[in-house]
Parts: C-alpha cells; sequence; structure tokens
C-alpha cells in the first residue's frame, strides 16, 4: 500500500476526528543527558510543554512515522528508534476548524538522533528545552510518560 500523505480537505478530517480516535506517534528524543521536550504552538496543548508527535499517514509503517516526524519537526536524522508503548490522551481542544474534544492513541518511541545532530523546530514549536524529570508545567502526559518508562 502506498503511503498516503496528501492534504485532507478540513471538513474531510474533522468528521473523521468527531467520530474516530487519531493514530499519532510521539517521540521521547535523547539529547543532551535528557529528553527533549517542546512548546507547541497549536492546540491540543498549545503553549505548554509536550513531547513531539504527529498523526499517522494512511499506508505508513510506524517505524517509518517516527522517523518522518523526527526529521520534520525537529530536523534530526536518526541513529536509533525503539517502541516504548502506547499510550491514549483525550483533548478538549482541537485546532481543526469543527472539532471541540479529540482523542489520540500515540505509540511512543525512544529516538536516540545522528551523532553531532542539532534540533531546528518546525512551526508546531516555539522553543524546545532537556529535561531529566517532569517539569511541573508541563502537560499530565509528559507526566505519564516518565512514571511508566525509563526515559532518562
Amino acid at each position: 500500500m502506498d503511503r498516503q500523505h496528501e492534504f485532507v480537505p478540513p471538513e474531510t478530517f474533522a468528521t473523521c476526528l468527531n467520530h474516530a480516535p487519531q493514530p499519532c506517534v510521539d517521540l521521547v528524543v535523547k539529547y543532551d543527558g535528557g529528553v527533549l521536550l517542546t512548546r507547541r504552538r497549536k492546540e491540543p496543548a498549545k503553549g505548554e510543554w509536550f513531547w513531539p508527535g504527529s498523526r499517522l499517514y494512511k499506508g505508513e509503517q510506524l517505524d517509518d512515522a517516527a522517523r518522518r516526524v523526527a526529521k520534520e519537526e525537529l530536523g534530526l536524522e536518526t541513529a536509533r528508534i525503539e517502541r516504548l508503548g502506547v499510550s491514549e490522551h483525550f483533548w478538549e481542544a482541537s485546532a481543526v476548524d469543527g472539532v471541540e474534544t479529540r482523542h489520540t492513541v500515540p505509540v511512543i518511541y525512544r529516538l536516540t538522533p545522528a551523532a553531532g545532530a542539532t534540533i531546528t523546530l518546525n512551526e508546531q514549536h516555539d522553543e524546545y528545552r532537556v529535561v531529566t524529570a517532569p517539569p511541573a508545567d508541563a502537560n499530565e502526559y509528559v507526566t505519564e510518560y516518565f512514571e511508566r518508562f525509563d526515559l532518562v
């Protein structure tokens, strides 16, 4: 099956999000002695410290999605990835017109960037920081991942 990544019309995407959970990947990026958090510029979790992540495209393998998100959102080539588990997130906000709540099902990956890699954020994020524990101002799902997985 070919990967379908073309633009989905907003009305169609909204219908999907209003009726079904959205599969996605979240990245726990090992960087500079800790893990990377980014501050989101869009809903859900706008303005919050969270994991980089994005939706899964139809026909896209999960490991490939993790590598794609690392490249697109952080500018990182990946040296190593490891699937940690699955979560479920319930959001009271959405960046999609016509969608008030969202249910996402992220597959969580630990990612080690290629040697010498530097972070280049895309438009989804306005800042990043490296942490070794969940900061008080992070999204609740950041704390969940620290409690469930050996991240650092």
